[in-house]
């Protein structure tokens, strides 16, 4: 276990990270520190193969167990994006900490949902359990029950074999685990960022992402900071009762590098007006197809 005294990222697999916190506190704080590092490390565009295989394995196990408990696998099934690569990501983890008992169940869960039929799996995903109240041949229950049924025992099986502390076990124990304060984990962070070959690409990417997920009044803001040569620095908040026009309308307070304005619509424009003077500094006008 290193002692956080040297953050220098190699080209080799990189080490899973906890912070001393973490490390020093309840199973539980382990864990979390795990999830919270592995987040800051996907928040600064890091990829899989760039993060500790080990800090994966133990990050979607933990993700699992809070989806399952959350809502059942259903909720793990609706979450999960890609999930033929998490599921054994999560096998192989449930696997290393030795939590056999919840990779059986696991693996015979996933089983009993990939053969529902398509009408069994909605079923199943909406939670409604009475939608196929038939039985096979055999007086065994359908398939939707039995996936319930798997759930129960996910949680029942809690009680013997507590995943958060097997995991935490597991986490604490890795030989090359990097136990750092909160300043060296920033640190060795921005050093692996360094290391992105493109790392101006994936920035673009995840800022077209951020737009397309944009809400419209931010899109239009955005427009008009455009317009006004502004560069939009923060939207600070929405007034439904600004006076504007004789009428109460909602405005936009935004900041940009020039300082604060205010947006506000009216049915076939927006504008950017300077709060103080009352100035447009912008207008930007909706095209008719616009929703």
């Amino acid at each position: 276990m290193s002692n956080g005294l040297s953050t220098t990222v190699s080209s080799a697999t990189p080490a899973p990270v906890l912070t001393r916190e973490g490390v020093g506190g309840s199973d539980a704080d382990a864990v979390d520190a795990n999830v919270d590092v592995v987040n800051a490390m996907y928040a600064e565009l890091l990829d899989t193969d760039e993060i500790a295989p080990n800090a994966l394995r133990a990050y979607y196990v933990d993700f699992y167990l809070t989806q399952s408990l959350g809502g059942g696998f259903a909720q793990y099934v609706f979450t999960a994006p890609e999930r033929e690569d998490i599921d054994a990501c999560i096998r192989e983890g449930l696997e290393a900490m030795g939590a056999v008992a919840h990779l059986d169940l696991f693996n015979r869960t996933v089983a009993a949902f990939g053969a529902l039929s398509e009408e069994e799996a909605d079923a199943y995903l909406d939670g409604d359990a009475d939608a196929e109240d038939d039985v096979t041949d055999g007086g065994r229950p359908d398939a939707v029950h039995l996936l319930e049924e798997l759930d129960r025992e996910f949680e029942s099986l809690l009680e013997t074999e507590d995943i958060i502390r097997l995991n935490a076990v597991w986490l604490r124990g890795q030989v090359d685990l990097l136990v750092l304060d909160d300043e060296e984990l920033d640190r060795h962070i921005a050093e692996r960022v360094l290391r992105i070959p493109n790392l101006a690409e994936r920035q673009a990417g995840a800022a077209e992402d951020d737009l397309l997920d944009a809400p419209e009044f931010e899109l239009i803001i955005r427009e008009l900071c455009d317009v006004a040569g502004h560069t939009l620095v923060k939207i600070t908040m929405g007034d439904p009762n600004y006076p504007h026009d004789g009428n109460p309308v909602l405005a936009w307070h935004f900041t940009t590098d020039q300082g604060e304005y205010l947006m506000v619509e009216d049915d076939d424009e927006a504008f950017m007006i300077h709060p103080d003077t009352q100035e447009i500094v912008a207008a930007v006008e909706f095209a008719e197809d616009d929703a």
